[in-house]
């Protein structure tokens, strides 16, 4: 089964962010958007996972998620891979949380490893997908509205409480990806 983790987005910040991929899409630049209850942090992707393994790996994140603490997470920048002017995944990045972001995950990425699975290649960065780029068609507009959109993020208050991680399963469909929620570990309260 298709697995990753990752933390949850508040209601009040999936609306938030569905507002902003509206703005994008007005320059109908060629991007395959995220579904907006699709929206969330991951903090590592798993892959393909085999069920008896995933009894493992939940004891696992339940052990990183009991030595963090919970805490407060601020959603304050927009950009993309590689860069903006070549704009290929769209993210929204954030600030007040990445610390605590890139513990945990260091953390899940070492003791999944003593499961077996692979580490990433890449450093972890903290940020939040919400569309990919198909083809150049209208990536002017889309770089120009991406740049004009970071005053959108500055101004708001999208600043929320991380309380748990969630281990997740995707199915892919031909009308995008389900995930489904299959344990979730709490984060120590403070």
């Amino acid at each position: 089964m298709r697995t990753f983790i990752a933390i949850e987005l508040p209601k009040v910040i999936l609306d938030s962010l569905a507002l902003l991929e509206e703005r994008l899409k007005n320059t109908e630049a060629d991007v395959k958007w995220v579904e907006p209850r699709n929206i969330h942090l991951t903090l590592k992707f798993l892959g393909e996972v085999d069920r008896q393994k995933l009894e493992k790996i939940s004891q696992a994140i339940k052990s990183i998620a009991g030595d963090k603490k919970t805490f407060h997470m601020r959603v304050s920048s927009i950009g993309a891979f590689p860069k903006i002017s070549f704009p290929r995944i769209i993210w929204v990045g954030i600030d007040k949380g990445d610390n605590e972001t890139k513990e945990i995950a260091e953390g899940i990425e070492e003791k999944l490893a003593k499961l077996d699975i692979p580490k990433e290649d890449r450093p972890f960065s903290s940020h939040i997908t919400i569309g990919r780029v198909k083809s150049t068609l209208n990536r002017d507009k889309l770089i120009q509205e991406l740049t004009a959109a970071e005053g959108m993020l500055k101004t708001g208050n999208l600043e929320f409480n991380v309380e748990r991680i969630t281990l997740f399963q995707s199915t892919l469909t031909p009308g995008g990806p389900v995930y489904e929620p299959l344990k979730t570990a709490d984060l120590a309260t403070i």
